[in-house]
């Protein structure tokens, strides 16, 4: 794994976490938080691959 895959996909796991967290304080049940934060990491990741340049 390239040192570019790694940081993308760690930067997207971070935002998946910190949206889900913030998810869940809002009062929303844990199954709605970690869903949206799977969506946020998921669609993290191609806007993050064409950021970060290799």
């Amino acid at each position: 794994m390239s040192q570019h895959t790694a940081l993308v996909l760690l930067t997207a796991v971070v935002i998946g976490l910190i949206i889900g967290g913030l998810t869940y304080l809002n009062r929303v049940p844990a199954p709605g938080a970690v869903a949206a934060g799977l969506l946020a990491a998921g669609g993290s990741v191609p806007v993050l691959r064409s950021l970060i340049l290799p």
